[in-house]
């Protein structure tokens, strides 16, 4: 009878042991087909906060009808031995996300990216406009100086004009400006230092400093990359001679605030760092931020023997080699084959221009 006895409850903890183990298997069975099963979540941002617990989250997912039940995800979790490794940020999960998706993105911290973009041409002003109206950010250069925010990032001394890459940069909520603004610093630095290595040894720019100036003027007057180089070359020419470069978008950023669309005689002639109407060589600092093709272009200019240029009105430029050569060129773009005006001055390469009329964008003046 002991026997018998013992026996029986053998059998029954072995179908216990085989029942349990079935049950087991069922929910592990039951997690995997769960975690590669599409999901359907609404399209909204889910805020992660520090501290929160992968529960918690599966909690929240639930009620938002993300998932079909707020355990299951803890049990991948458990499974995968990252039950612990929760990010905070903010997610957003694509139409049709796993639960196994929606795991690994929050172990690795794949967080909502926003973009920042600086414009090729834009000035330090521009960029720090956009900077502090640019959302999700932290906000910490608003209430500084020029000169405060490149001390801030390590930099005293440094004009900020021209330091700041022209490219799309992706920031996560509670980045901070400032962050932002160093990563374009470090990626215009490396852009230079790669762009001075290969440069045009024949070049008369001295440092790395001029290219960026020669460059951020490049950037201005050219509408088209393919001209680039032309463009350079022609600026490349006028340093050599020890001529004037007299280009206009100098003129503009030396008048900062008081430009309002119009150059007149008496700013060619008011003496500023920037006007290259007066001064000879560049000019103290860029006068914005020129990009990658720019830079190259100002260390590797074409071979010509241009020294003017005149806009042609659909975005391309005509290049002359002579003031001859130029004032043709003026009559022809310029002013559609009429004689010019008694009255007038002498604007961006050789330019006829009435006084006070607002002006099309050219190159630089004659001599």
């Amino acid at each position: 009878m002991r026997k018998q006895a013992l026996g029986k409850i053998t059998r029954v903890r072995r179908y216990g042991l085989v029942a349990a183990a079935a049950l087991v298997l069922g929910a592990v069975a039951y997690v995997i087909w769960f975690s590669f099963t599409p999901l359907s979540p609404e399209s909204k941002i889910y805020v992660v906060e520090p501290g929160t617990s992968l529960r918690a989250f599966s909690r929240e997912l639930y009620d938002d009808h993300v998932l079909p039940d707020s355990r299951t995800l803890v049990w991948l979790a458990y499974l995968r031995g990252e039950s612990r490794g929760l990010k905070a940020g903010e997610y957003r999960f694509r139409q049709g996300i796993t639960s196994l998706g929606i795991l690994e993105q929050v172990i690795a911290g794949q967080v909502v990216q926003y973009p920042f973009t600086i414009v090729d041409g834009w000035t330090f002003h521009q960029v720090m406009q956009e900077l502090d109206a640019a959302p999700h950010l932290l906000h910490t250069l608003g209430a500084l100086t020029p000169a405060q925010i490149m001390a801030s990032l390590g930099h005293p001394g440094v004009s900020p004009e021209g330091q700041f890459f022209p490219d799309t940069y992706y920031y996560a909520t509670g980045m901070s400006d400032r962050m932002v603004l160093q990563r374009a610093y470090l990626r215009m630095q490396r852009t230079l230092q790669r762009e001075w290595a290969g440069r045009d040894r024949k070049v008369p720019l001295k440092t790395p400093d001029q290219a960026v100036i020669l460059a951020s003027i490049i950037e201005k007057e050219s509408s088209l990359p393919s001209e680039r180089s032309i463009i350079a070359g022609v600026f490349v020419n006028r340093l050599r001679l020890g001529m004037k470069l007299q280009t206009d978008p100098t003129v503009i950023y030396g008048m900062g605030r008081s430009y309002h669309g119009k150059i007149t005689t008496a700013d060619l002639r008011r003496r500023t760092p920037y006007n290259t109407y007066v001064i000879y060589g560049l000019p103290p600092t860029p006068i914005a931020m020129p990009s990658e093709g720019a830079l190259h272009a100002a260390l590797n200019p074409a071979s010509t023997n241009a020294l003017y240029f005149v806009a042609r009105g659909d975005g391309t430029h005509e290049f002359s080699d002579t003031l001859k050569a130029q004032d043709r060129a003026v009559i022809e773009y310029q002013l559609h084959g009429r004689p010019p005006s008694p009255v007038r001055t002498v604007g961006s390469m050789g330019q006829t221009r009435h006084v006070g009329a607002r002006r099309p964008h050219v190159g630089n003046a004659a001599p």
